[in-house]
């Protein structure tokens, strides 16, 4: 059995996103990593080339400023990055430049691959999330948040990314997968206050129909971390490929895990979720077998 993981970047240090970390944190699960580097405005591909692998190569690209609508242009680039895999690779792990997969979890990855690698029924591998949020100290817990998500997918390449890029569609139909012992640790929501804002700046460009929310960010200085609706703290581990960067943050801020702000019905369905751990109503862009 063969893995290929893969991957899209751009500005990375710009943007602070912890994409060394992320590509780390899945080299021991895959046999061959694809890093698709767009154009940037600082030194990225520098970064990507410093990481000490010979798994890893390097895809150059170009970024269309015009496929902004919804976020495609991240869509498109991520099946560039797919388009390279050789066909001799059985699957294909993606990880976003804010996705980190902690090492607890490689040797379940590995265990499920190789049990569903000759069952073509599971078109891909389906992911828990934890969504860290202001600081490593956080994570959030409502329905805000999207708690799984397929991040293995077959090496078919009629499978596309979808809409921006948070999931995969095959001709436009929802993948069938099977869910694995596994988490995805995200931590696109982990900067600091001033830093956040930049970065919202930055890649709303990729959202062409966010015109007046990009106006009003360029009006602010600083990202308002209270505006969530619910909260928890952290209590498990890190991956230890985060643990530097963490040890290095300079930044705090603290959040009143005690305030939650649901209408009626999200109240309710909040309640319900944490006494039976089922999420009704919630939009699956996938179809557990």
């Amino acid at each position: 059995m063969k893995i290929a993981g893969f991957t899209i970047i751009r500005n990375a240090i710009l943007n602070d996103y912890p994409i060394v970390e992320a590509i780390a944190s899945i080299l021991p699960v895959v046999d061959l990593m694809i890093v698709a580097v767009g154009e940037s405005e600082d030194d990225t591909l520098q970064l990507i080339e410093g990481i000490p692998s010979e798994k890893i190569r390097i895809v150059k690209t170009s970024w269309d400023p015009k496929a902004k609508k919804g976020g495609e242009v991240l869509a498109i680039e991520t099946d560039k990055a797919f388009q390279h895999i050789p066909e001799d690779y059985d699957w294909a792990f993606y990880i976003q430049g804010d996705e980190v997969v902690h090492e607890q979890y490689h040797a379940a990855i590995r265990k499920a691959a190789e049990r569903f690698k000759d069952d073509k029924r599971v078109e891909g591998l389906l992911f828990n999330y934890l969504h860290f949020y202001g600081t490593y100290d956080y994570v959030g817990d409502s329905r805000r948040w999207y708690h799984k998500e397929v991040r293995i997918i077959r090496n078919d390449k009629t499978i596309n990314s979808y809409k921006d890029a948070q999931g995969f569609r095959r001709n436009g139909q929802k993948l069938h997968v099977k869910q694995i012992d596994a988490f995805i640790y995200h931590y696109g929501w982990v900067k600091s206050p001033q830093q956040m804002q930049a970065k919202k700046r930055h890649i709303i460009q990729y959202w062409s129909e966010q015109q007046q929310e990009a106006e009003k960010l360029q009006e602010q200085d600083f990202f308002d971390f209270n505006d969530f609706d619910s909260l928890e703290k952290f209590t498990g581990t890190h991956p230890n490929v985060m643990l530097p960067r963490i040890a290095s943050r300079n930044w705090q801020v603290e959040m009143d895990v005690s305030r939650k702000r649901f209408s009626l019905k999200g109240r309710v369905l909040y309640w319900f979720e944490k006494k039976t751990g089922i999420r009704l109503f919630d939009f699956r862009n996938y179809r557990t077998i």
